[in-house]
């Protein structure tokens, strides 16, 4: 039943314009990023840390979030429309396996945005002229950013599916990225979703986290991904059919 939720997803997606979304908002931010690393070599000398600080920025803190809020929205908006909700909740089909197969395909999705955004980084450092090896930390920046992606695609699947509305979710997107970002300053990056995002993929420090830190982020991320879609999948069994 999952597998088969799962390839209705693909097909919906297979004729969308999401595409165009997923790779031009990491374009956008690696091109924001590396001209200012470009402009500023003579301050920012510590080649693919400086640049990953500065592409990191505007990708993770912003870009990313609200890529990751899109795609939610997107996801249930064949759902809210033409009574389309009837159809689902009427039909022999688990509503955990309706949610389980957005998440998965969405984080297939945020993969992918990850892979192509490290390729971006990777030539817009060369373009840039950074001769030196690739930062060891890398592979855990993009390793934890999925993890923490695929938690905040549970929260924005939660809403999207609460909401008619394609906007407002986004919106509250945004809200939560600036709540993050407040979250991260008072030193509780591992108490909110969106703050997990910037403290894994180490956006405004590329300090390593400690093996405490790592299992911390980890189980914060579990935990926060359990509780959001078990609360959503029952939501779903609960709620009434949308007319």
């Amino acid at each position: 039943m999952l597998r088969r939720c799962i390839s209705a997803e693909w097909m919906k997606l297979h004729h969308s314009h999401i595409w165009i979304i997923l790779m031009i908002l990491p374009i956008i931010s690696v091109l924001i990023g590396c001209a200012n690393f470009y402009m500023n070599q003579g301050v920012l000398t510590k080649e693919w840390y400086s640049l990953w600080s500065q592409v990191g920025l505007f990708y993770g803190e912003f870009f990313f979030p609200i890529l990751i809020a899109i795609c939610c929205a997107y996801m249930w908006r064949l759902e809210h429309h033409n009574k389309n909700w009837n159809m689902i909740m009427t039909a022999p089909v688990s509503t955990t396996s309706i949610f389980l197969a957005k998440l998965i395909v969405v984080g297939v999705l945020m993969i992918f945005v990850q892979l192509f955004f490290f390729i971006l980084y990777f030539l817009g450092g060369k373009l840039a002229g950074i001769t030196s090896e690739l930062p060891g930390e890398l592979f855990g920046w993009l390793l934890r950013g999925c993890i923490s992606a695929l938690t905040i695609s549970a929260l924005q699947l939660a809403l999207s599916r609460g909401i008619r509305s394609f906007a407002a979710p986004i919106g509250i997107g945004l809200c939560a990225v600036f709540i993050g970002l407040g979250m991260y300053v008072m030193h509780l990056g591992l108490f909110f979703p969106h703050s997990l995002l910037t403290t894994g993929m180490g956006v405004l420090s590329q300090t390593s986290l400690s093996p405490r830190e790592n299992l911390l982020f980890i189980m914060m991320n579990l935990l926060y991904l359990i509780i959001i879609s078990v609360g959503a999948i029952h939501r779903m069994g609960k709620s009434d059919i949308v007319a």
